[in-house]
């Protein structure tokens, strides 16, 4: 896998996406909210399969 992503897009995944699991821990919004997840980890890995697959990066030096 070849990073993908800027710094800047890592933060606001984690940042969206922890978001999304806490709203859907507490019960303010449905399951559905639980896909904060996959923010969560594609900016963990540094990498976006969707990205990839529309020939997208975020970062200049990758």
């Amino acid at each position: 896998m070849t990073r993908n992503l800027a710094r800047w897009d890592r933060i606001a995944r984690l940042a969206l996406g922890a978001l999304l699991i806490v709203l859907a821990a507490t019960g303010t919004i449905g399951a559905w909210g639980f896909i904060g997840a996959i923010l969560v980890g594609t900016a963990l890995v540094n990498f976006c399969p969707i990205y990839r697959i529309f020939g997208l990066r975020t970062c200049k030096d990758c």
